[in-house]
């Protein structure tokens, strides 16, 4: 889908490395972990198996953690900021209306940043959009895991955009 419209492809492709990858107190594992709970809630196959490899290769408990935060985020081993975050983003992922006030005095008491409780909402509202693009043009999703894997190391790299520019010319 990038490749067929590569106008567009770029600026969410930056977004996403910005969102992502750029500098943050949250770590790109939890910011990823963030990306891929939203996708799960959405039932979106291609995108929570993909940020669910990349949140994977960036968190110490690796696929576990993702996996037990997808099935149960009440009862999974993160702290009470992560947690409130999560919670945080869910709401979002039904709608930005969810949110409450409560949900955002516990996430600061918690220890989050006015900027870690933006970029949660940012990052879920996006990537609502981007599940809802990817679903909505039927892109291909694979079984195995192993191929969302394979790209995970890229990702940690070098980033979003560098893929995107790759994919590109092999175009």
């Amino acid at each position: 889908m990038f490749r067929f419209r590569p106008e567009t492809a770029r600026p969410l492709n930056a977004l996403v490395d910005v969102l992502l990858c750029a500098e943050s107190t949250l770590t790109r594992g939890e910011r990823e972990l963030i990306a891929a709970y939203v996708s799960a809630l959405n039932e979106c196959k291609y995108c929570y198996s993909s940020h669910a490899a990349y949140a994977a290769a960036q968190l110490p408990e690796g696929m576990d953690l993702v996996e037990q935060v997808r099935d149960d985020l009440g009862a999974a081993p993160v702290g009470d900021k992560l947690r409130a975050l999560l919670g945080i983003a869910a709401s979002v992922q039904r709608s930005g209306q969810d949110v409450t006030e409560e949900q955002i005095k516990s996430a600061r008491e918690a220890g989050a940043t006015e900027l870690e409780v933006h970029d949660t909402v940012l990052i879920a509202a996006a990537f609502c959009m981007f599940n809802r693009y990817v679903d909505g043009l039927a892109t291909f999703a694979p079984d195995d895991p192993a191929v969302y894997a394979a790209r995970a190391p890229r990702i940690v790299a070098d980033g979003y955009l560098a893929l995107l520019e790759e994919s590109q010319r092999r175009a």
